[in-house]
């Protein structure tokens, strides 16, 4: 029998070997075959390129071939109409010359014309379109700090003259706005508002100039500051391109959503998403549409003209100083605000269909028979579930304990015990749940409930944010909780929504001691 069972673990181990050779010569076959399609696909992009060239050779030597033709046309006429100027005269007729004279003229008129006109007869002729395929460059730390300055030193007359703009409405310099409104209604009133725009384009290039050929000219509203420019670094830590990374993508994302709530409004405004709000637009537009087709245009660029001053420079100026006036009568301000975007058209449809469900829940619950004697509080938190079972069961507390509201699917964390030697009690994976008077950690191994966390509210005695690494770029994804009971502080790290979690559970704590604070005293 011994025998037989130790050729039996023979034969397993055999089995086992056998299968690692076999995966381990799957994955050298996948490595090559990768490396094989990688070099198709340089081998395939080379074709590309030497097709598209050898297709710019074929057009070029075809070209070459029609002007060489042209080239042997012109000199073959010229070579027939030598030997007949050399020919001695003979009688003929009267008709004869006529035609050799035209002849002429018409050769030396054509000439003439290819000489001067073949150029941009040429230029009209019709050639199939070449597509180029612009080359990506791969991503560099380096070039990334570089296109952010260039973009920021691009923007930055674009942002200058939206300051200046936002100066003159909120009358920074009062005689500069006095003056600037007295300028542009006598300029509407009589008329004069587009010369008085564009001697204003023809101003600012001139200063323009002058500032190029070395003049310091200042002709602003608000003063300039001056940000000191950081040198480029040559040689970027892996930390500081990863914050680098984070920083960029951060600025993109709210760029793009501005943009993008931008863009779903005016989408939305037209798309009759408001209802009253578009029809507000609809009724104006046939207003204006009435009023252009029997008014003259002088009263009707008058009556605009008049409106935009007056609203720029004072009624907007009355408006950002009295919010709640701004709030009631400033019709273009209240739409643009009210106007959803489409997460917010989303999240209300869900809070819609929320709500029904709620409503119909309620129904069927007022229906249902319940046990009598059991407050709501306890009846809701005995339906509180966790993925092992009731809430209190789980974590042995009292009936009225349940998760608050925030942390109801609880989140997701690994949790630290420094104090713990072993691999398996040092780090644990669960979800993390704060109660009205508990934390409550429950592990998500499989086992008794020894490896679930509680510890009271009252007795921590500390906590703050925690990074668990520090060589990694920001403030962490951790929180670092001291108790009397354990010498080195519990860490719940791996968290991706810690400050959350952090308000949460810092709010309770300060709302659980000071309760207890004041009821001692």
């Amino acid at each position: 029998g011994t025998v037989i069972m130790a050729s039996g673990v023979q034969d397993f181990n055999r089995t086992e070997s056998d299968r690692l050779n076999e995966i381990k010569g799957h994955l050298e076959i996948a490595l090559l075959e990768k490396h094989f399609l990688q070099e198709e696909l340089r081998k395939l992009r080379e074709e590309t390129n030497a097709e598209t060239l050898r297709q710019e050779l074929e057009k070029e030597r075809q070209r070459r071939l029609e002007l060489e033709q042209k080239v042997n046309e012109v000199l073959k006429a010229r070579t027939e109409e030598v030997p007949a100027a050399q020919q001695p005269a003979k009688p003929q007729t009267q008709a004869n010359g006529t035609d050799k004279r035209s002849h002429t003229v018409c050769s030396r008129l054509q000439k003439w014309f290819c000489d001067k006109f073949g150029e941009y007869v040429e230029d009209f002729r019709f050639q199939p379109e070449e597509n180029t395929v612009e080359t990506e460059e791969p991503l560099s730390a380096r070039r990334l700090t570089e296109n952010m300055r260039r973009l920021k030193r691009g923007a930055k007359p674009v942002t200058n003259f939206v300051k200046n703009l936002s100066a003159l409405s909120d009358w920074y310099s009062i005689y500069t706005s006095a003056i600037a409104f007295i300028i542009y209604m006598n300029a509407v009133w009589h008329g004069w508002a587009i010369p008085m725009f564009l001697f204003l384009a023809i101003l600012r290039l001139s200063l323009n100039y002058l500032i190029a050929r070395g003049w310091r000219i200042q002709w602003s509203i608000v003063p300039e500051v001056s940000e000191p420019m950081e040198p480029p670094k040559e040689d970027l830590t892996v930390s500081e391109k990863f914050q680098l990374v984070l920083d960029v993508a951060q600025k993109a994302q709210n760029l793009f959503g501005k943009m993008a709530d931008i863009l779903e409004k005016i989408k939305n405004l037209f798309m009759w998403v408001q209802p009253e709000i578009t029809q507000k637009l609809y009724i104006t537009l046939w207003a204006a549409f009435i009023a252009s087709c029997f008014l003259p245009y002088r009263i009707i660029g008058l009556a605009m003209g008049l409106y935009a001053g007056i609203k720029f420079f004072l009624i907007d100026f009355i408006f950002k100083r009295c919010p709640r006036l701004r709030a009631k009568y400033d019709t273009p301000y209240i739409i643009w605000t009210s106007l959803p975007t489409d997460p917010q058209l989303k999240e209300r449809s869900n809070a819609t269909v929320s709500r029904r469900l709620q409503t119909a829940a309620s129904r069927s619950y007022v229906g249902s028979s319940a046990p009598t004697g059991i407050s709501k509080d306890e009846d809701t938190s005995r339906f509180h579930m966790t993925k092992r079972g009731n809430f209190h069961e789980v974590f042995n507390l009292s009936e009225n304990e349940r998760p608050l509201a925030v942390c109801e699917n609880g989140w997701r964390c690994c949790l630290i015990n420094r104090d713990r030697k072993m691999p398996t009690d040092y780090i644990r994976n669960g979800v993390l749940y704060v109660t009205e008077n508990y934390l409550c950690f429950e592990s998500s191994k499989s086992g008794s409930s020894k490896r679930n966390k509680v510890i009271k509210l009252t007795d921590i005695t500390d906590i703050q944010k925690y990074k668990v690494l520090s060589v990694l770029p920001g403030s962490g994804m951790g929180i670092a909780v001291s108790t009397p009971s354990t010498q080195k502080p519990l860490v719940f790290g791996a968290m991706v929504h810690r400050d959350e979690a952090f308000e949460t559970i810092f709010n309770q704590y300060v709302k659980i001691t000071s309760a207890s604070s004041s009821s001692d005293s």
